[in-house]
Formats: C-alpha cells, structure tokens, sequence
C-alpha cells in the first residue's frame, strides 16, 4: 500500500515521474519539450517549489504560473491529457489525504489555465476598442 505526500523527496518523486512520461507522450510531449526545450533541470527545480508549496505549505515557490502558458498551443483536449497522466501518475505513487489534494489542485489549475488561455485567444481576436 502506498503512503502518502509527506516531504520534499514524496514531491521530487512526484515530479519526475510526472514529467518523464509528459516528455514522451504523443500528445503533449511535444509542446513541452519544445518550450523547455534544454532548460528541464530548472523547470524541474521550479515544479518541485511550486508543489512544496502548495501541498507542504512550506513557501518556496514565488511568482505566477500562468504567464509561461499564455501562448502555448493547447486545447482542452491537451489539458485533459495533462490531468489524466498526472492522476495516474499520483495514484501509482501515493495514497491519502495530500495525494486526494495534488489532484484537486491539479484539477483546478488545468481548468483555469484552459479557460484564461481561450480567453486571451478570444480576446485577441474581438478587442474592446
């Protein structure tokens, strides 16, 4: 039986094993491994922060996620996929009450991402003025 998220290596765990299988999907590795691009180790770096912080509320990551994702090529379908590995890949790992919150926080973030960048979309194309 799994444990649950209880510290930073629960979260690197997390994180790695989330990304190496993004890296080599069909439908979203692409668009990831082209905005990283050579700078994975540091994304990485950021994740683990940004999930410390959320999950562990121990403040380590600083600034606003959605901006690096405001031009990426994604639809929903992509959002859908990103969720799908990212709850397989919690509940292979972990079990318990942080683990049930990663997803809902998961959940919540690929659905307003989605919806901030079909905004933004929509708003470039009929402007107020």
């Amino acid at each position: 039986m799994n444990k649950d998220i209880s510290n930073i290596e629960d979260i690197k765990l997390l994180v790695n094993t989330f990304y190496s299988t993004v890296q080599k999907d069909e439908l979203i590795g692409t668009i990831f491994n082209e905005k990283i691009g050579d700078r994975w180790p540091e994304h990485l770096e950021k994740m683990y922060r940004f999930w410390q912080t959320i999950l562990l509320e121990e403040h380590t990551y600083s600034g606003s996620p959605f901006p690096p994702h405001k031009q990426l090529p994604v639809e929903k379908e992509h959002f859908n996929r990103w969720m799908e590995i990212f709850t397989k890949t919690v509940d292979s790992l972990f079990t318990g009450s942080l683990a049930d919150e990663a997803k809902l926080r998961g959940q919540n973030m690929a659905e307003m991402f989605n919806h901030k960048i079909e905004y933004f979309r929509h708003e470039a194309k009929h402007p107020l003025l």
